[in-house]
């Protein structure tokens, strides 16, 4: 499959480097950003063309596929046009700032043939996958709450270092709809569909922005579970991510992306009546029984610019496959407006100081 890059940013550098990493399978062709020099120096680093003009690349035959990696707030602007083209397309997260943007996309893929999906990597590590596949099959019992905490830090210089960061039209948020929405997204796929959300929000300790650099917000789930998001751009030095899911027969937490603790009762499991107090934890067997070795253990596989294999290229190496097997993506358009739904449930219960239910935002 050969691709086109759209924005040549630090995002569009990792692409295209997932790209590479992925021969012979996939192959970059060419890169699109309005600014010709930073095109062509990214260009000049893989030998491909430099292009400033989406409907250049669009045009042409030897183009399969683009990533988009534009400012948050252009997503749907570059991926209707490529499915209307004719092209597959891979979005980098979130799919677009709002719904009304997202359900443009939604309605290119359906009038389309092509396959679109849109970047949230993290549900292809192990950690994700093996909690997911307990929460499905109900190894953990009923659900009854969970959380998702997103303690990091960006320096006043990381906001001031492009005039779209920390802005509504194209950043779309802040610490969670830029920062948060990855470990967002694996929180409403463990517990499930969010029906109402009550939030508070702020801008505590930057200047010149106008999103959120601090947010809370409680959730109640379609299944009965209630879940608490936590997401912040100003717990300095930074922390990291952690999401934790609890049911009536087991719980499970993942720590900077590593399943850190589970716990899944089995037919004759011991009795707690005062509970195990984080004894019991059976992540090391549940890994090793999944082929996931320590952390510092050398993963098998391609190797992007010396280093192993990204998350990133899990993910690419899916949609290389859903795409040949004409299989769905694991992160569809319908996914991704969910979680989309969900942070801006958040934004809008912290504006109206009211309680919000995401199915009337996102239906």
């Amino acid at each position: 499959m050969r691709f086109a890059i759209i924005g040549a940013g630090v995002i569009g550098r990792l692409h295209a480097q997932t790209i590479q990493a992925l021969k012979p399978r996939a192959e970059l062709v060419a890169v699109v950003d309005v600014i010709p020099e930073r095109a062509q120096q990214l260009a000049a680093e893989h030998g491909v063309d430099a292009l400033t003009s989406l409907d250049e690349a669009l045009a042409r035959s030897d183009v399969d596929a683009v990533t988009i990696c534009t400012p948050s707030g252009m997503h749907a602007d570059a991926a209707v046009p490529a499915l209307d083209a004719g092209k597959h397309v891979i979005v980098e997260k979130p799919l677009d700032i709002n719904l009304e943007a997202a359900r443009r996309v939604a309605e290119a893929e359906k009038r389309s043939d092509r396959t679109i999906m849109v970047v949230s990597q993290h549900r292809h590590d192990p950690a994700s996958l093996i909690v997911h596949e307990a929460v499905k099959s109900g190894k953990f019992g009923r659900l009854t709450s969970g959380s998702a905490t997103i303690s990091w830090w960006r320096s006043q210089s990381y906001y001031d270092s492009g005039d779209w960061r920390g802005t509504w039209a194209l950043d779309g948020g802040g610490a969670l709809m830029n920062q948060g929405i990855h470990t967002i997204d694996l929180f409403r796929w463990f517990l499930g569909e969010p029906v109402e959300v009550y939030a508070w929000a702020e801008c505590l300790a930057h200047e010149r922005i106008e999103v959120e650099d601090t947010a809370v917000a409680t959730v109640r789930f379609a299944n009965g579970a209630l879940g608490v998001v936590h997401g912040t751009t100003a717990a300095y030095p930074g922390l990291t991510t952690q999401i934790r899911v609890h049911g009536d027969r087991g719980s499970a937490i993942i720590d900077h992306d590593e399943l850190v603790y589970y716990h899944a009762a089995p037919e004759d499991a011991e009795d707690f009546p005062y509970g195990a107090g984080g004894r019991a934890n059976q992540a090391a067997e549940v890994l090793a029984a999944a082929g996931v070795g320590p952390k510092d253990e050398p993963a098998e596989g391609p190797t992007i610019a010396g280093l192993q294999a990204t998350s990133h290229t899990t993910q690419f190496e899916h949609f290389l496959d859903a795409v040949e097997h004409g299989r769905p993506v694991l992160v569809t358009v319908d996914e991704a407006m969910q979680t989309l739904g969900l942070i801006r449930g958040i934004y809008e219960s912290a504006r109206t100081q009211q309680p919000v239910k995401i199915k009337e935002l996102v239906s």
